[in-house]
């Protein structure tokens, strides 16, 4: 078999079923180009057509979500949800309320997903949803309004053993809190393990707020630490102010780093003397303003609006706000000033050119779907302790957290290894994520 060859004609097919969706051609070839060392030892991948099958989702649901503002008139959105694969457990993957919000991007969310939750070793297959409704602006009469309607029809594809979403960009835990209320009004049960991010007092769980954020930082820390490095004292540049970015910043500076700047759409901002955490808190959790509210209130910081957070030098980057958002611009400026390490917090927050120019090198490059799995490795705890009526501390739940992101960073490092890419956690993470989810695809039959 052209192994090569093969590879080519299966993108071939993903670009001529799936016309238009970018991000989701990008993440496929992201994956498929991991694959060729896997087709070259496993030629029943390709005789059972199994990567086909991965590529292609099982359920796809589109759905319209009419609702009304605080002014009477009448809004109409678009939901999404992609229940992309279930051989490994019931869906699972947040939803994304923001207005770039399509098809494509559901898609290259859903699909990243299904490796993403193998990697953490929890029993959940991959899935991911959404609207183009943006919350930013809206009061919460208007947001619990359009997230009773969005659950209205979402509702009948849902369940514990089914489908269970999350929170993810523009969802936070007052509209966890509103799916919830209409999920369970509609359907007269308490099915706590239905959705996770949940509020602490109904049914929420410890650590699930900084998980994304502490994963990624746990993660780095174990890539330091295979080549014999640590955090102590390294200066680091995180893209973002929300949940992954706040939390990211947090733990790093507990295991010793110092985290210099942050950004939102806005622009950026740059505390040489490391970012203030409770002054961030303030401005982006409680009063949810712009960034360069930060540096209206800390002497030492300074605000700017244009370029890119990337030019600021550091020896750590971890973008942690969206996708594409670090080009191969950004790459080589990165690389120029002496980073070392690259760690995505977000959904593939590196574009391809960036990724390649990392690999060739010799930047420490952790991929989202293995760096940014704390938050859905967290979900999954807290749908343990709902099936369990149970409980967890937060110390407890951390440390869980931390067992599962430095288990995921052993598996993609002895996974490059056993395929010949020794220190590529790309190769790494996508070849092993697929065979966990490749082998229970050939076990479950042609379904």
């Amino acid at each position: 078999m052209d192994v090569p060859a093969k590879v080519q004609e299966i993108y071939a097919e993903v670009l001529r079923r799936n016309p238009g969706e970018a991000e989701f051609h990008q993440a496929v070839r992201e994956v498929l180009e991991s694959l060729a060392v896997v087709l070259g030892r496993h030629s029943e991948y390709a005789e059972m057509k199994t990567i086909e099958r991965i590529c292609e989702p099982e359920r796809q649901i589109i759905f319209r979500v009419p609702w009304q503002d605080d002014h009477g008139q009448v809004q109409i959105n678009r939901g999404f949800r992609v229940e992309f694969n279930s051989a490994l457990g019931p869906y699972k993957g947040g939803l994304r309320f923001h207005p770039s919000v399509n098809l494509g991007i559901v898609k290259f969310l859903g699909f990243e997903q299904i490796f993403k939750n193998a990697l953490t070793g929890m029993p959940i297959g991959g899935g991911k949803g959404g609207s183009d409704f943006d919350p930013k602006n809206r009061s919460d009469a208007e947001v619990m309004r359009f997230c009773q309607s969005f659950m209205t029809e979402l509702y009948r594809h849902l369940g514990e053993y089914t489908d269970v979403p999350a929170g993810d960009i523009g969802v936070g835990a007052r509209e966890i809190g509103y799916l919830f209320g209409q999920y369970k009004r509609i359907t007269n049960r308490y099915e706590s393990g239905v959705i996770t991010g949940k509020g602490l007092g109904w049914g929420g769980a410890l650590v699930r707020r900084e998980a994304t954020g502490y994963g990624a930082a746990f993660f780095a820390d174990a890539m330091m630490h295979a080549r014999g490095e640590s955090f102590e004292g390294r200066r680091v540049v995180i893209s973002g102010s929300g949940n992954v970015a706040v939390y990211g910043i947090e733990k790093v500076h507990e295991l010793g780093g110092v985290v210099v700047a942050c950004s939102d759409s806005s622009g950026y901002v740059v505390d040489e003397k490391g970012i203030d955490l409770e002054i961030l808190k303030q401005v982006k959790e409680t009063e949810r303003g712009r960034i360069s509210e930060y540096a209206d209130r800390v002497a030492s910081a300074h605000y700017i609006s244009q370029g890119s957070i990337w030019d600021v030098p550091c020896e750590v980057a971890m973008p942690s706000a969206t996708q594409n958002e670090l080009d191969g611009r950004d790459a080589r400026t990165l690389a120029r000033n002496g980073c070392q390490y690259v760690v995505e917090g977000a959904n593939m927050p590196a574009t391809p050119d960036a990724v390649s120019l990392f690999r060739a090198s010799g930047i420490g490059f952790a991929p989202g779907k293995a760096a940014n799995a704390g938050g859905v490795a967290t979900s999954a705890l807290e749908m343990q302790q709902n099936a369990s009526r149970d409980r967890w501390s937060f110390e407890q739940s951390e440390a869980k957290l931390e067992e599962i992101m430095r288990g995921i960073h052993a598996r993609c490092h002895e996974t490059a290894e056993e395929y010949g890419s020794p220190g590529d956690l790309v190769l790494g993470a996508n070849v092993a994520g697929f065979l966990q989810v490749a082998e229970a695809v050939h076990a479950h039959g042609l379904i």
